[in-house]
């Protein structure tokens, strides 16, 4: 991963008023990515959106880690059924 797009978890700690332990628990549950370069962690920049989202299902919903994990793979499942629906609109369009 090219350095330059990547940022630094103190920076983030610092501007989203988080621990960085958050972090941490994030990256166990595989929420997000962590990169380690010279014994500092870093988030790519691609992850900020995800991130955010983390963030606000938290403090707006106040979801849990476990929460915000079941609502990410029912939004990744609901996005795959979709794309299958449109594979099979498709097909059935061929017919018609």
């Amino acid at each position: 991963m090219i350095e330059h797009n990547l940022i630094s978890i103190p920076v983030l700690c610092k501007h989203y008023e988080i621990d960085l332990l958050y972090f941490d628990e994030l990256f166990k549950m595989g929420l997000i990515n962590i990169e380690i370069i010279e014994e500092t962690q870093y988030v790519a920049e691609d992850q900020i959106g995800h991130l955010e989202k983390i963030i606000r299902l938290q403090s707006d919903l106040n979801l849990s880690l476990d929460g915000i994990d079941i609502v990410f793979n029912l939004l990744d499942k609901e996005r795959r059924l979709q794309d299958e629906i449109n594979v099979l609109k498709n097909k059935l369009s061929l017919y018609e």
